[in-house]
């Protein structure tokens, strides 16, 4: 009979793991949980960006509350198009549920803080 091992338990020669066979050809997962964001074309500026200025959720916001701005003030010179007023109605509709969660999250972190 051979030997039966669990990870982390003795001798590993070889990993396998079935997901990587379908999500990761490469087979360069290394964590349990990995994001792609997709190439880039400058890494390390990147990296940097994210480490030293703001992560991609920051800058979104950043750029939802610019667009909030720009929204409260646009008066077009000509008639949107109906797929265009779809788009704004899309885009402010997102971002009031993004507020409404930001708040729920705000709320509940100031409950347990105050107990």
């Amino acid at each position: 009979m051979s030997d039966f091992k669990l990870p982390l338990s003795g001798d590993v020669t070889q990993t396998i793991n079935p997901w990587n066979m379908f999500f990761d050809p490469v087979g360069s997962q290394f964590g349990l949980v990995n994001i792609n964001m997709g190439n880039s074309s400058n890494p390390a500026v990147e990296a940097e960006v994210l480490s030293k200025v703001a992560s991609y959720g920051k800058q979104l916001g950043r750029i939802s509350d610019a667009l909030e701005v720009l929204l409260k003030h646009f008066h077009p010179k000509e008639a949107l198009t109906e797929s265009e007023k779809k788009a704004i109605r899309s885009l402010t509709r997102m971002l009031e549920e993004i507020a409404d969660v930001k708040e729920s999250h705000s709320k509940a972190e100031s409950g347990t803080k105050s107990k």
